[in-house]
């Protein structure tokens, strides 16, 4: 419960210059998911979310990896990633497995029908990627970026 003096201390407001950075980060945070999602169910009949979760398995060895720890990757909770990965079943691109060395976890598997469709799924959305954030900034704006991102992220977790 807040303290009397907590209660008469003067909220501490964003400066000009941070509310400005604020408003376009919150800007780029709600605008960005949706275009791409628009790219990827147009070019590839994924969601953002089922791309990203394909690339992250892509990405591991044997291109698997514990339900668990995929709904942390992709920051999922687990009931959603379940629904999310019988989707991807249904359509022959991942398959689950018991995990040979802890047979209290499952795992999702790639398949070939689904490492096939993120190899044709890929270039365009990459394309996607570079048009909309990487060609407008040069090397320095994109170290900056790789650099706030990370400390941020280090932050949150």
């Amino acid at each position: 419960m807040p303290t009397a003096e907590q209660h008469s201390q003067e909220p501490q407001w964003l400066t000009a210059p941070q509310l400005r950075a604020w408003r376009e980060l919150t800007f780029l945070m709600g605008q960005l998911p949706s275009v791409l999602e628009a790219q990827l169910k147009r070019d590839a009949g994924l969601s953002y979310l089922e791309y990203y979760v394909m690339a992250g398995l892509t990405e591991q060895p044997n291109h698997e990896m514990r339900l668990s720890d995929l709904a942390n990757r992709s920051n999922a909770e687990l009931s959603r990633l379940s629904h999310l990965i019988s989707r991807l079943e249904r359509r022959g691109f991942v398959q689950r497995m018991t995990d040979a060395g802890d047979g209290r976890y499952t795992k999702a598997v790639m398949t070939e029908a689904g490492l096939a469709h993120m190899a044709e799924a890929a270039p365009a959305h990459v394309a996607e990627v570079r048009g909309l954030v990487f060609d407008v900034l040069d090397d320095a704006e994109i170290e900056v970026l790789r650099s706030c991102a990370e400390k941020v992220n280090k932050h949150l977790r």
